[in-house]
């Protein structure tokens, strides 16, 4: 008789393969695998609008196109982490990056990180349907863990954790020490096993009937994924 005790046991259950995806596209975003001198350029002027993206990040504020350049050329062939340009294919520009990072194939983990929007692309269906189709391609890929990790401090991550339907899993206390300051980090997941209904409030949210003709979403991602969720952050409203 197996004991239970020991956790249960993964039966046909293969190690992923590594990202490996050159384009992931969808209905309003395509992501590229990161390259300086196809998109470093244009990232830069969007991301230059506004430094106050660079807030939590490990990088940045990058003062010119050049220094942006050389980060992009420092990080672009990298085995982790993998960075992906991401192109708002409504408006035919790079507007940001994101990244699958700390990739551990043999324990079927994978993470997103270093997501880097410009204002251009916050709140947008492209950045929405980013975040869909970097975590569609980790599950199809076969991993068992998905997860997000964000400054605590940094109330905005944690928000568009959980409306991306990640599931709160507390904070690790001094877990980082960033531009020398101190970091406390919020943790989240998503499981193999909730990622089907997960993709169906997502295909839900990105149907074009779920939006008026300014743009604006009817019901909301937030609204579609609570009851996927396992836990919420207790610091955030729902």
């Amino acid at each position: 008789m197996e004991n239970d005790t020991l956790g249960n046991k993964l039966n046909n259950w293969q190690v992923p393969p590594r990202p490996n995806a050159p384009v992931l596209t969808g209905q309003y975003a395509q992501l590229e695998l990161l390259s300086a001198d196809k998109h470093a350029g244009e990232i830069h002027r969007f991301n230059s609008v506004d430094d106050s993206i660079w807030d939590y990040m490990a990088v940045g504020p990058f003062a010119s196109a050049a220094g942006y350049h050389r980060w992009v050329r420092e990080v672009e062939n990298k085995p982790d982490p993998v960075f992906y340009a991401i192109k708002n294919l409504e408006t035919g520009h790079f507007e940001g990056v994101a990244s699958y990072m700390r990739i551990k194939p043999t324990a079927g983990v994978i993470e997103v990180g270093s997501i880097c929007y410009s204002p251009a692309l916050q709140k947008t269906r492209a950045a929405t349907e980013a975040m869909f189709l970097m975590m569609k391609w980790a599950f199809d890929a076969g991993y068992r863990r998905y997860e997000w990790k964000c400054d605590a401090r940094n109330t905005g991550s944690r928000r568009a954790a959980q409306r991306f339907g990640f599931s709160y899993e507390g904070i690790f206390r001094q877990h980082m020490v960033i531009k020398n300051r101190n970091r406390d980090t919020a943790w989240f997941a998503v499981i193999d096993s909730e990622w089907p209904a997960l993709k169906s409030a997502y295909h839900t949210w990105l149907l074009p009937q779920n939006f008026d003709e300014n743009g604006q979403q009817i019901e909301s991602l937030a609204d579609l994924t609570r009851l996927v969720r396992v836990s919420k952050d207790p610091g955030l409203s729902d």
